[in-house]
């Protein structure tokens, strides 16, 4: 059985993930330390993905081509971008877009040059076990943060979303932009630095992909605000307790790119 790899954006995130990982190894490739081991029974390949498309599309690769896994889970944070969207939700991705993508006149804005599509798709299968193991926990989310901590972000009843994210080589943190990227992407839930390079690599090697974000804020002014707090307090618990819920529940096999 191939192993699942696994992608975190950030290190708190994949520290949460190798303590749960039985005799896990590492292997450096490319100045990047891929953890190999076990994790509820699956054979597990974790590791930081980096911040930006290219760092997380090189990560990408090595997973892919040096580790030979069968499926990719990225999991990190977003700015919520949907109106309903709100900050301390779950947005599982059904689809990626670059949004800095711009090779016009070549081809329409947004499209990839060669590849005839803008937006590429995460795997249905995976991305439906994904949602509903996010929705188990988000259900029983005082359980898993505590209620201080639901209390100081303000989290009430933190919901799942599933649609589009868009990526790019910046960190959207102006009112303005985030209105931008909503008129250009009105169907767009929440904005990232790396799905979409992870998902155009994924679909070079046929290999199936999903992605898990928590909203960490609104991509809005105040987009800054407490981020280290929250990434650490909720996100990366978030993340824990999904992937464990979803690992748990995984039958033998993981379905590929349909």
């Amino acid at each position: 059985m191939a192993a699942i790899g696994i992608m975190s954006a950030m290190h708190e995130e994949l520290s949460a993930v190798l303590a749960q990982m039985a005799d896990g190894q590492r292997v450096t490739v490319a100045g990047r330390d891929f953890w190999v081991g076990d994790w509820q029974g699956h054979p597990v390949v974790a590791v930081l993905s980096r911040i930006g498309k290219v760092a997380a599309a090189t990560t990408a690769s090595i997973l892919l081509d040096r580790f030979q896994v069968g499926s990719v889970v990225f999991t990190g944070v977003a700015g919520g971008l949907a109106p309903d969207v709100r900050v301390g939700d779950v947005v599982v991705a059904r689809g990626f877009v670059q949004h800095d993508m711009d090779a016009s006149p070549l081809c329409p804005r947004y499209e990839v040059p060669f590849y005839g599509r803008a937006c590429f798709d995460a795997d249905p299968s995976l991305s439906d076990q994904l949602a509903q193991a996010s929705a188990q926990v988000l259900a029983a989310a005082p359980l898993h943060l505590g209620q201080e901590t639901m209390d100081q972000f303000k989290l009430l009843t933190p919901c799942v979303h599933q649609g589009l994210l868009v990526s790019g080589d910046r960190f959207v943190s102006t009112s303005a932009e985030s209105r931008l990227l909503s008129q250009a992407f009105p169907l767009a839930m929440a904005v990232e630095m790396e799905g979409a390079a992870v998902a155009q690599v994924c679909w070079d090697y046929k290999a199936a992909f999903a992605a898990v974000r928590t909203v960490s804020d609104r991509a809005d002014d105040a987009a800054h605000t407490d981020f280290q707090r929250f990434v650490s307090g909720v996100a990366s618990r978030y993340s824990l307790a999904i992937l464990t819920r979803w690992l748990k529940d995984l039958p033998t096999g993981v379905p590929g790119i349909t």
